[in-house]
């Protein structure tokens, strides 16, 4: 299929409007969505996502309506977001695609008061949203729910599964492959589940998406504070609940906090399988370029001590060989005010940094000296402290991302990223 630039437009218009009635209406899902890239994949004859990107057949997207495409964009970012797409594991891949679409649809029905009409689309009917015990499916992990499906005999009976009405069924049934089963049948394709970026290294996908619910939830939560209106959808308060915070080796939480600094945001297709589709729409694709302009921060207050400062320093030296030698930027110490950081973009350079400080603590020093002292402003400020002091508002930071490295489990920060490390 020949998409002629006109036609092309009017695809990606119809897309970001999406997206954008989405942060208003929805803003979670809308945040969520900023996430992922999206594609034309003619031949699709539905929509599907493998996790990173969102596919569409352009026939599809002329017979759904708006209000149906916001239901879809939804749908296939909670996929993402709940990280179905590489969860299959051993189970049964149609009753756990059956049980995926069950949850989240389920998650969109309580986001929107109930009202079927909105997991309702006008070819394919009723989206599926209960489990086979008659709940409803926000109430249960996919895991759960395929569990059910099992225990009521349906596996390598998809269609008798499908057909039942306490499987929460609308009409039709998808075939082996996962796609749809015609009118009334089936429209979420699954065949791409398992083929995104993030299946080489689920571990890390995981925390990658648990950093942008727990974003997106933040970001929510900060608007109704400012508002007075709306509350944390049910579906953000259960996503928080099952991508549970893990404990992990700082400098892994450090290589998805880096990354989505330098990644690019290009018309590259996300997949060169696809690339025959003839159309792209902007996709975020890694690129192998250096990670520049990360100020590090180093506690040399009164109340760290040389043990604590040296494993700081330590941390530092072991990110930069992490990162293979394409991470630069600059090292300074504090305590109540800042030493001015030094460049570094080696070992060498690095080993050369020697610690200043010793008085009161203040994090306020750190943002004030970028403001008034730094002609170019880091890309992201990463703060290694035993987090002894006041905090100041998220609005000194200036909208800098900033991630707090403690060495302890005694303080929380009220804004930014938290890692730790163990002395």
């Amino acid at each position: 299929m020949e998409l002629s630039d006109g036609k092309k437009k009017e695809y990606i218009k119809r897309l970001m409007l999406a997206r954008m009635t989405l942060l208003g209406s929805h803003g979670f899902y809308g945040l969520l969505l900023m996430h992922m890239g999206f594609a034309l994949e003619p031949g699709l004859e539905t929509a599907a996502t493998d996790g990173d990107c969102i596919f569409f057949d352009p026939e599809f997207l002329d017979e759904i309506s708006d209000s149906e495409l916001q239901f879809i964009l939804m749908h296939e970012v909670l996929h993402a977001a709940l990280r179905h797409c590489d969860r299959t594991g051993e189970r049964d891949p149609e009753l756990f695609n059956i049980a995926c679409d069950i949850v989240v649809n389920s998650n969109i029905l309580a986001e929107s008061n109930w009202d079927k009409r909105v997991i309702t689309l006008k070819k394919y009917g009723e989206s599926m949203h209960v489990a086979p015990d008659g709940t409803e499916g926000s109430s249960h992990t996919a895991e759960e729910v395929y569990e059910q499906l099992i225990k009521n005999g349906n596996a390598g009976n998809t269609s008798s599964a499908l057909s039942r009405p306490a499987a929460g069924k609308g009409k039709g049934s998808p075939d082996k492959s996962g796609k749809k089963g015609g009118k009334g049948g089936s429209w979420d394709n699954h065949t791409h589940w398992g083929k995104g970026k993030g299946a080489a290294d689920p571990e890390l996908q995981k925390d990658v998406w648990e950093k942008r619910v727990r974003d997106a939830a933040e970001a929510v939560q900060r608007r109704i504070a400012s508002t007075g209106r709306g509350s944390l959808p049910l579906c953000a308060e259960r996503l928080l609940s099952e991508l549970r915070r893990p404990q992990l080796d700082w400098r892994t939480i450090l290589s998805s906090f880096v990354q989505e600094e330098i990644t690019d945001y290009s018309f590259s297709p996300p997949d060169r399988r696809f690339s025959d589709s003839g159309f792209f729409l902007p996709d975020y694709s890694g690129k192998e370029e250096i990670a520049s302009d990360i100020l590090f921060m180093i506690d040399a207050s009164g109340s760290m001590s040389d043990e604590m400062i040296a494993a700081a320093f330590s941390e530092v030296k072991g990110a930069l060989e992490q990162f293979g030698g394409r991470l630069r930027g600059w090292l300074g110490f504090f305590d109540a005010a800042v030493s001015e950081p030094e460049e570094f973009g080696s070992i060498d350079q690095l080993m050369r940094i020697t610690p200043k400080g010793g008085g009161g603590t203040s994090f306020s020093c750190i943002f004030r000296y970028v403001r008034d002292h730094m002609e170019k402003p880091p890309a992201s400020i990463i703060i290694l402290t035993d987090g002894y002091a006041p905090f100041p508002g998220e609005s000194k930071a200036m909208g800098i991302p900033v991630l707090w490295l403690l060495n302890n489990d005694d303080v929380q920060p009220p804004w930014g990223m938290t890692a730790r490390i163990k002395i």
